[in-house]
């Protein structure tokens, strides 16, 4: 629970243009200062000009990369009322073939990294009793489907981070919460002539929403998992 009233802070981490760029706008209209964490900063430019937020290159991996990305953050805009963990490597193939280090990479950016993301973000919210740290999940942090055993292992784990955090932290005032994106985002796939209806997938604005509503949850009422699927998605 915050103070709707005064100018709050989010930092995005592994933002991109699908759900980040939607959730990035929508905060930014309610007044939100956006800052946006990024391998790669340069694609983030349209995005920044659009919703005057701040772009930040890191690698979440990387524990004093991302530490000090909060830290500027810190400077610029204030300690984060909301911390969003978006990152996360798809990498695919029977796992026969699949290359160890790959797999380590890809567990690390969509699980270790959380980690590294929380603890940054826990260190500032506990010094104020309060704030918002979100989780990203999918499909996979409840279901392993075949040839995507490295992102699934990454998504259980991520799962596991939050459900741990939002019982050790939640105590504490912060509020923790995992979101299962059960389904494609409709930015990132080509939807265009496909069969069926448009909102078959999963819409960013929506999700973002949603978002957003869960932040300013009262706190004797806090969502601490929920799941988003389009209508015609099968469970």
């Amino acid at each position: 629970m915050t103070d709707e009233t005064a100018a709050q802070t989010a930092i995005i981490v592994g933002a991109g243009k699908g759900l980040s760029a939607s959730l990035a706008r929508r905060l930014a209209r309610e007044g939100f200062r956006v800052a946006l964490v990024a391998r790669d900063v340069d694609k983030l430019a349209p995005l920044v000009a659009e919703t005057g937020g701040r772009a930040y290159a890191a690698d979440a991996q990387n524990a004093p990369a991302i530490e000090g990305v909060f830290a500027e953050v810190d400077k610029a805009f204030g300690p984060p009322d909301l911390v969003v963990f978006n990152a996360s490597m798809r990498y695919r193939g029977p796992v026969e073939v699949l290359d160890p280090a790959d797999v380590m990479e890809a567990y690390s950016v969509g699980a270790f990294a959380g980690f590294l993301t929380a603890q940054a973000a826990t260190r500032r919210m506990l010094a104020r009793g309060q704030g918002s740290l979100f989780f990203t999940g999918a499909t996979a942090s409840v279901k392993a489907m075949p040839h995507s055993v490295p992102f699934a292992m990454a998504k259980f784990a991520l799962r596991a981070l939050a459900q741990g955090l939002a019982r050790e932290l939640g105590p504490r005032g912060i509020h923790v919460a995992h979101f299962i994106l059960d389904g494609g985002i409709a930015s990132s796939w080509a939807t265009a002539g496909e069969p069926g209806p448009a909102d078959k997938w999963l819409d960013p604005d929506a999700i973002a929403e949603t978002y957003l509503s869960v932040h300013r949850q009262h706190r004797s009422a806090w969502t601490c998992e929920l799941d988003l699927r389009p209508w015609v998605e099968k469970f």
